[in-house]
């Protein structure tokens, strides 16, 4: 028997399935989970029994086109940052997503905890019948919860602001009746009074904290937007 035979029997077509990635067979995904990062991404699949069958780390783009040549699937996303532009695209691609709290995610997660574990326990989270999901934000949904986390920071900037010049003022027995209004009448007329217990130095720091406060106080009334969102 020559070499050649010998190879061509030894390459039979039982062995060739044997040896093919297990990637390359059939397999049932029950579920998948994603673990979000700022650049990477992990993603592991489970089949009936939990039992994993994917584990792939992939960046954002790697990620997207993987998943756009799966079998439409249910997917899991702790709801996180960054969360609701996965899940549209996903979604767009014919996946069944659903975005999970953090706190309902953790009980799933096993010990030893690292990426891939989270994402299993994502994976296993999802698939559950009771747990609790978050929608997903349309474009004009997430722009309306960015002017309000902008405007709640406008707004505790100026209070920190009309807080630290009412203490410095009360520390040289000097009070202001209560109410953002009153406080700004009267401070163009202390800064300029020289009879004032006031030193040149706080005088000055006064007057940078009533500039700020004139330059960005009310920030929050005009923010782009802010009279639509009012109006819903």
């Amino acid at each position: 028997m020559g070499i050649n035979e010998m190879v061509r029997r030894k390459i039979s077509p039982e062995w060739d399935d044997r040896a093919a990635s297990k990637e390359d067979r059939p397999m049932h995904i029950t579920s998948i989970g994603i673990d979000l990062g700022k650049t990477t991404f992990h993603l592991v699949a489970l089949d009936d029994h939990s039992k994993v069958v994917i584990k792939k780390k992939f960046s954002r783009k790697q990620l997207l086109v993987y998943t756009a040549n799966l079998q439409p699937a249910l997917i899991g996303i702790e709801a996180c940052s960054g969360a609701h532009f996965i899940g549209t695209v996903l979604r767009n691609q014919g996946h069944e997503v659903r975005l999970i709290p953090a706190q309902f995610v953790k009980p799933f997660v096993k010990s030893n905890k690292n990426d891939f574990v989270d994402a299993e326990g994502i994976a296993e989270a999802v698939a559950r019948q009771n747990m609790r999901f978050v929608p997903i934000k349309t474009e004009d949904q997430l722009d309306l919860q960015a002017l309000h986390r902008v405007r709640d920071r406008l707004v505790h900037r100026r209070t920190a602001v009309i807080n630290q010049i009412r203490g410095f003022l009360l520390e040289r027995g000097m009070t202001v009746a209560k109410g953002p209004a009153n406080l700004r009448k009267q401070m163009p007329t202390m800064l300029e009074d020289g009879t004032l217990n006031l030193t040149p130095r706080l005088r000055q720091l006064l007057d940078h904290l009533w500039q700020e406060w004139e330059t960005s106080g009310d920030g929050h009334r005009r923010l782009p937007g802010r009279d639509r969102a009012n109006r819903r």
